[in-house]
């Protein structure tokens, strides 16, 4: 069963459909591994800021060059990990980053198979890298396309949306 879920809507028609079927897919098998759910809550075709404190990045490479970044608020990440891990944290830890990197390449390589007989099918994947901080700015060469997803991680105890956050975006070129 899917944890993560996409609303169907006439906002969502601006982005690659099949782009967009793969994160909202991968996500949720993802999550699903962490033990626990988000919905997607919005698509877009431009690049979003990152407003979480954790964010992965993979590079892919072949016949579709780019980067995948995944962003979590400081409250996810460690909710996710905590779920992958099947231990408690509480705070953010090195272990916390690490796994922010696995939950990175579990999401990225969900992408890479379900992209893999598409149009959008990439060859490679690089190692995870992860940034923890906020403020930083991402520049983008033109004629790339993009798919920005966001997602509401479903914690009832976060009373903050910023708390409940996960963004995915994928900066394509096909070659």
């Amino acid at each position: 069963m899917a944890t993560a879920e996409i609303m169907t809507s006439s906002g969502f028609t601006c982005t690659d459909p099949v782009l967009t079927q793969a994160v909202v897919d991968s996500v949720g098998a993802a999550l699903t591994m962490c033990d626990t759910t988000a919905r997607c809550v919005g698509v877009a075709a431009v690049p979003m800021g990152e407003k979480g404190l954790v964010t992965g990045i993979i590079g892919v490479h072949g016949k579709v060059s780019g980067f995948i970044t995944i962003n979590m608020s400081e409250r996810m990440v460690i909710k996710a990990v905590e779920g992958l891990l099947q231990d408690e944290f509480g705070r953010l830890t090195s272990q916390v980053v690490d796994g922010a990197g696995e939950i990175t390449n579990i999401i990225c390589g969900g992408i890479k198979s379900k992209l893999a007989k598409t149009v959008w099918a990439f060859q490679g994947i690089t190692v995870p890298s992860v940034i923890v901080g906020e403020g930083y700015q991402m520049a983008f060469a033109r004629g790339l396309e993009f798919v920005s997803a966001t997602f509401e991680h479903n914690d009832p105890d976060a009373v903050m949306l910023e708390d409940r956050l996960m963004s995915v975006s994928m900066s394509f070129l096909r070659l």
